[in-house]
């Protein structure tokens, strides 16, 4: 796949990639790591350039990128908010024109989800979305990844979201309505899911619950997020006020399937939306999941630029 060539693909929210797609991505991804964690070398991607533009800080995603495009056999370009400046410096238009005739493929975390479809919009070489304030698709991937390898597959299962209606939030309706399963979300008042910037058109994948108790009844997989996502901090109070009763416990976990998994994308904050208890618990696969990034990114940027693999 040659950049600026028709085949170039985004992966700018989960509803990018096809059920099909998605599958096959999860296929590749165990392949990967089976070779990986036998030694195997593997690098497919050799003389390929990925440009990394970090406007949000981030560990997991900068490790799991990097050492999986060099574990590819390509390199890395990484940039941060001092080095880029995306439409401050310049237009992010002209950053996209500029970048993606350099490198062969782009990963951005910011803010604006319009920011980087901008940067998308005007580039010659597939762009992944980090992160956004409303999405973040790679994680989500990681996290389906680390289910099936927990549990087989996702389809009709049942998944409680726990904590704020944020861009995990939207990710993981996104990704029920493509894979065929059901979301139970319970979130604070004032701090719900929209469904129109989650971006879905089934309302029948996710159901709302008032009280995380009733989110959590029933479910194969309870999983939450920071009550204050990066950006928000100003809110960090009034937040720690309305979250207080959301905080994923015992309680909750023995209400779900009794081989229910527990998730959080981390970092994680214990005794406010997670209890030590659970999340350094033996439903926890909070390790595998953060492990998981690299695997399934390895997957994503491979068939971004090769394509589908025999």
């Amino acid at each position: 796949m040659k950049p600026g060539s028709a085949l170039s693909r985004h992966f700018l929210q989960f509803k990018d990639l096809r059920s099909e797609e998605l599958n096959y991505l999860f296929d590749r991804a165990r392949i990967i790591k089976a070779r990986f964690k036998n030694y195997e070398r593997y690098q497919p991607l050799v003389d390929r350039t990925l440009a990394m533009i970090f406007e949000k800080a981030s560990t997991r995603t900068r490790v799991s990128f990097e050492a999986g495009m060099y574990q590819m056999g390509g390199s890395v370009v990484h940039l941060t908010t001092g080095d880029s400046q995306l439409g401050r410096a310049e237009p992010v238009e002209d950053s996209a024109r500029v970048i993606s005739r350099m490198v062969d493929i782009v990963m951005i975390r910011t803010y604006e989800q319009a920011k980087l479809e901008a940067f998308a919009a005007h580039s010659r070489v597939p762009v992944i979305n980090g992160l956004t304030n409303e999405y973040h698709p790679c994680q989500i991937l990681a996290d389906i990844f680390t289910f099936i390898e927990h549990r087989g597959s996702i389809a009709g299962k049942v998944v409680a979201w726990v904590g704020d209606g944020n861009n995990m939030a939207n990710t993981w309706l996104q990704a029920a309505e493509a894979m065929g399963f059901t979301v139970h979300v319970s979130t604070p008042s004032g701090y719900e899911v929209d469904a129109a910037v989650a971006g879905i058109s089934n309302k029948a994948c996710y159901k709302v619950f008032n009280h995380p108790m009733e989110a959590c009844a029933g479910a194969h997989l309870v999983t939450t997020d920071v009550w204050t996502s990066m950006g928000y901090e100003a809110q960090n109070e009034e937040r720690r006020k309305a979250f207080v009763d959301w905080c994923v416990d015992d309680e909750m976990m023995a209400v779900a399937q009794p081989d229910a998994l527990f998730m959080h994308c981390l970092p994680a904050h214990r005794g406010e939306e997670v209890t030590g208890d659970v999340i350094d618990g033996p439903q926890s696969v909070v390790w595998d999941e953060a492990e998981n990034r690299m695997h399934v990114q390895k997957a994503l940027m491979e068939y971004l630029l090769l394509g589908r693999i025999g």
